[in-house]
């Protein structure tokens, strides 16, 4: 299919350093346990996930002709450079309060080299683009809805707001590199639900933990308030199912779902005046 990706996107990665809070309040998210954690959770596998989005579009740079989707590569593998150093600073912070962040990125590093190492190049890439998906479907939720970090710490709003910014804009990027490199529609749609599961798996993984080690894991209070802000009949993720089932759609591509006007209205939070009117910049490749 021909790519709806549209004319002129702005792909700026932006050099940010957010100081974040030393030590990290424990439940950052308004003395929330689940709602901290669940971002904590969230957080973990971006690290070695993010290098691992790198590495399999890198792979087929070489092969894209279209001089703008070239451009768009460079500057995803800068936006999601940057996006790996930050998380790896929470990281930091997480294991300095007591939590067991080895053993819990252990597990996504040991999928990671299975995947790289038994995988075809083709399949990283179609694990990235659904990958991709899932968290460009979440980072516009966030944006458009103010309730996923009401209450939480200043810093980590802006951390967060950030990384969803930027997952917004490069949201199409893998997507499109696959489309011309591979294109199949039944191996997409596999690489998606394998993705998701274990996305969720490491998630609770790393939720139980950090709600153990607080001595919280069996409250029942924390569970019901968290899978309610979730689930419930106003819950956060309801939204997200729509968006997600449209992956499995053949005509799908991801700006089907047109988020520039959200775009254009966020830039200002992170970019100079300048800086919102430019399109790419020199940006590490």
């Amino acid at each position: 299919m021909a790519s709806t990706t549209p004319q002129g996107l702005c792909i700026h990665p932006r050099q940010m350093d957010f100081e974040l809070p030393d030590p990290l309040p424990r439940h950052w998210h308004g003395g929330d346990a689940f709602k901290s954690h669940l971002f904590d959770a969230m957080s973990l596998q971006f690290p070695d996930g993010e290098r691992f989005f790198i590495d399999s579009v890198r792979y087929f740079r070489e092969h894209i002709g279209d001089p703008q989707l070239r451009k768009q590569i460079r500057s995803f593998i800068g936006q999601e450079g940057h996006h790996s150093r930050e998380h790896q600073v929470y990281s930091k912070r997480l294991r300095d309060l007591g939590y067991d962040i080895d053993r819990l990125e252990g597990h996504v590093q040991a999928r990671i080299r299975f995947t790289q190492k038994r995988l075809s190049p083709q399949r990283q890439l179609a694990a990235t683009a659904a990958l991709e998906h899932i968290t460009a479907i979440m980072a516009e939720g966030l944006l458009r809805d103010a309730r996923h970090l009401e209450g939480a710490h200043p810093t980590m709003v802006r951390l967060w707001r950030w990384h969803a910014l930027e997952e917004t804009e490069h949201k199409a990027v893998a997507f499109d590199v696959y489309n011309q490199v591979c294109g199949n529609r039944s191996l997409l749609r596999r690489a998606m639900l394998m993705g998701t599961f274990f996305f969720v798996l490491d998630t609770s993984r790393g939720l139980v933990h950090m709600l153990k080690r607080d001595g919280l894991l069996w409250n029942w209070r924390v569970w019901r308030g968290g899978l309610s802000w979730l689930w419930g009949k106003r819950g956060i993720y309801r939204p997200l199912l729509g968006p997600y089932r449209d992956f499995f759609r053949d005509d799908f591509h991801p700006w089907q779902r047109d988020s520039l006007e959200l775009l254009q209205r966020l830039r200002g939070e992170f970019d100079g005046a300048h800086q919102a009117e430019e399109a790419n910049g020199p940006v590490p490749s």
